[in-house]
């Protein structure tokens, strides 16, 4: 066939079904992202397996992998729909009043649990077209990939160190204290150094392979390493977690300040949590929004980074 006879038969369309069921692994959870019936993806993806001469996606023991050729058809295809995307988008500048964009934003609950239904909310109001979707920040996620790739837009949370590749904005700064049970003995007594090392601390699921978490990357700085005995993925159950044990939280004061003012207002768990300094000295949480060239001049995206921080900045006023 042709070049030209092969180009006629493709359209943006059966690319970002191509893109999706090679990054989903899976006809049904593309078909849902799409907005598609499982049947009709699957009948584009035989469309696609024939005009590529290749199966694409293949059986691999429970689930679905890419071939070689899929795999290479990935970032091709996600450059042509960024292009697509953008295509008159700098012509006609972005209006929210009326604008239909799809906002993905990657993010934890610990920058404050307030942050995520807000910029929700904040959004819908100042562009009511407009679609957001929040990503979770999990083991699993490769942030700097889904960023490069356009599955997500920016990246909300709290690092010392960030790629290179990535633009970095400052959102705010916090003071690092610890979260306890109102029944915890350093509430009476107080601790040092060693009886905070010893106690039983309770830490976030590291957001991906390796990762350490500000917390104890400056512990590591210091020669010191705490106690952690338990460990969840769902940040916002910590603090629930820590009135009804003995564990500690150690994070800023900003997200454990919020869950004191929660319980004070639920008189069956009046005092059920208290904030105490840390005996060791940490740097300010910073909080950022990361982002990848490919968006740095999107008129779309930076209206979205100018939200998050509008946001992130009005929480400090509540």
């Amino acid at each position: 066939m042709r070049d030209q006879a092969l180009f006629d038969k493709i359209d943006l369309h059966l690319i970002r079904v191509m893109y999706t069921v090679l990054t989903e692994r899976s006809v049904s959870r593309a078909a849902i992202r799409l907005g598609m019936t499982q049947p009709a993806v699957s009948a584009t993806l035989k469309r696609l397996r024939d005009l590529s001469g290749d199966p694409l996606l293949v059986r691999s023991g429970a689930g679905m992998v890419p071939t070689q050729v899929g795999m290479g058809m990935v970032e091709p295809s996600a450059s042509i729909l960024r292009a697509a995307e953008s295509l008159f988008a700098q012509a006609r500048g972005f209006v929210p009043k009326v604008a239909n964009n799809t906002f993905r934003v990657a993010a934890s609950d610990y920058l404050d649990p307030l942050f995520l239904p807000r910029l929700v909310a904040h959004i819908k109001l100042e562009a009511p077209l407009a679609s957001i979707e929040i990503h979770p920040l999990s083991p699993e996620a490769q942030y700097t990939q889904q960023l490069a790739q356009g599955q997500v837009d920016v990246v909300v949370g709290n690092w010392q160190h960030t790629p290179a590749e990535l633009h970095m904005g400052r959102l705010f700064g916090d003071e690092v204290v610890c979260l306890v049970s109102a029944d915890h003995p350093a509430v009476r007594r107080g601790w040092d150094v060693r009886a905070w090392l010893d106690a039983d601390h309770i830490a976030p699921t590291p957001t991906h392979p390796g990762a350490r978490g500000v917390i104890d990357e400056h512990l590591d700085s210091l020669g010191l390493q705490r106690r952690i005995t338990a460990r969840s993925a769902y940040f916002g159950l910590i603090p629930d977690m820590v009135a009804s044990s003995l564990l500690v939280l150690t994070t800023g004061r900003q997200y454990c300040e919020r869950y004191v003012e929660r319980h004070r207002e639920n008189p069956a768990a009046r005092s059920a949590v208290k904030i105490l300094p840390c005996p060791i000295e940490f740097p300010r949480m910073m909080y950022y929004q990361l982002w990848h060239e490919r968006t740095h001049a999107s008129p779309a995206t930076v209206w979205l980074r100018e939200q998050i921080k509008t946001v992130a900045l009005g929480l400090r006023k509540c």
